[in-house]
């Protein structure tokens, strides 16, 4: 599993749902997490990849020291799918995306990410699997994170 995890002071998730963009999606301060599903991933990931990013100890303390998570802070969390951060370009300026899950592997493992996220977290918006977003973002910091989890 691959993510970018980014700390926001807000953000949300545009959709053409047909008549017009809406949003699907919006938190306060707390995280937008991009992920993307590869061959091979498994639940085992999943469970790894939440766990860490609701412990990760990217925001502030009284002292200005990174030493919060998102739990700490009550913040949200946005997750949205993108199979382009499996992008391989070291054979000329086209990206391939061969790394990425199909997406029937993709929408499960993302569906995983979500569900354990909104068992383990109060707040969870989200973005809609294989569509065509507009992601809206202050990142806070800025503080970017990625994350690989094998």
């Amino acid at each position: 599993m691959l993510a970018v995890v980014q700390r926001v002071s807000q953000a949300r998730v545009e959709v053409d749902l047909g008549q017009g963009r809406e949003v699907v999606g919006r938190i306060d301060a707390g995280l937008l997490v991009l992920v993307c599903a590869e061959h091979g991933d498994t639940t085992a990931q999943v469970h790894k990849l939440v766990d860490k990013m609701l412990k990760l100890r990217i925001f502030g303390d009284e002292a200005g020291k990174m030493n919060l998570s998102v739990q700490d802070i009550g913040g949200g969390l946005l997750i949205v799918s993108q199979f382009t951060l499996a992008a391989d370009c070291s054979a000329g300026n086209r990206p391939s995306f061969t790394a990425a899950a199909g997406p029937e592997l993709g929408r499960t493992l993302y569906e995983a990410v979500v569900d354990r996220a909104r068992t383990l977290h109060p707040v969870v918006a989200t973005g809609i699997f294989g569509a065509d977003m507009q992601v809206h973002l202050v990142n806070d910091g800025p503080v970017t994170i990625p994350l690989t989890l094998r």
